[in-house]
């Protein structure tokens, strides 16, 4: 249909699930072997070693992925060749995780075995506030948690007490719960109100990018041709609901 005003609305549906999949092990892959934090030091000629650049094998680790949609089996695929224990969680239970060797289990298995978990669900009722205060105490001591998914998925509180009190050891996150104020801005010569957010950018134990995940050159190119062809299917004359990725 259209809105009440005639006007009709459309929307790009998808980009590049790969790029959000690919960024997730890229996050994981920086907080886990310090390579951000070594970059800088070998920048400034400093050359040491230390346990401040210790990280893990991800090889043989217990690997939890919520949600098995597009992104989430593009990322199952990418993570099974590291080698891991891949377990996943999602309400429709995924074929291909099976097919990797992985096992679908419920949350609560994934919060009590995972040494890493992937958020890569929808934000949804059901899904908001995933990672909780009720949920800390069940998390295996130390778990790496990445969310390229929607910030809500993670009641923030809950992720800086987790940090605070070593339940969570490291967090990579690509969104955040109140980010709409700051991201895709320059807050370099201004004060940032969000206290939260401000503990979060100065934790060693948290990597932060600003929405990025989906920003790939062939994501932005599908963006640019879904657009056109949305322009050109209202050209041709079509309107409302008979345009192919129509809003209204």
């Amino acid at each position: 249909g259209k809105s009440g005003s005639g006007i009709s609305v459309t929307r790009v549906p998808a980009y590049s699930p790969y790029a959000v999949a690919e960024h997730a092990v890229a996050l994981l892959m920086t907080l886990n072997r310090k390579t951000h934090m070594a970059s800088t030091r070998v920048k400034m000629a400093d050359f040491t070693l230390d346990s401040g650049l210790l990280g893990v094998d991800i090889y043989g680790k217990t690997v939890g992925v919520m949600g098995t949609g597009k992104i989430g089996q593009i990322l199952c695929n990418i993570i099974a060749g590291f080698g891991v224990k891949l377990l996943a969680h999602d309400v429709y239970e995924s074929d291909d995780v099976k097919a990797l060797g992985g096992t679908n289990v419920s949350q609560e298995v994934i919060f009590k075995t995972c040494d890493i978990i992937f958020l890569m669900m929808p934000l949804l009722p059901a899904t908001k506030h995933t990672i909780n205060e009720k949920v800390l105490p069940l998390l295996k001591k130390g778990v790496i948690i990445i969310n390229t998914s929607r910030g809500a998925l993670i009641e923030t509180g809950a992720l800086v007490s987790g940090l605070n009190s070593g339940i969570i050891g490291g967090c990579g996150l690509d969104v955040y719960e109140n980010e709409a104020k700051y991201f895709f801005q320059d807050w370099s010569a201004k004060s940032i109100e969000d206290n939260t957010l401000v503990s979060l950018m100065g934790n060693n134990r948290v990597l932060m990018t600003a929405h990025q995940a989906f920003f790939t050159r062939e994501a932005i190119d599908k963006i640019v041709s879904t657009t056109v062809d949305n322009l050109s299917n209202f050209l041709d004359g079509k309107r409302g609901s008979d345009l192919p990725n129509s809003v209204c």
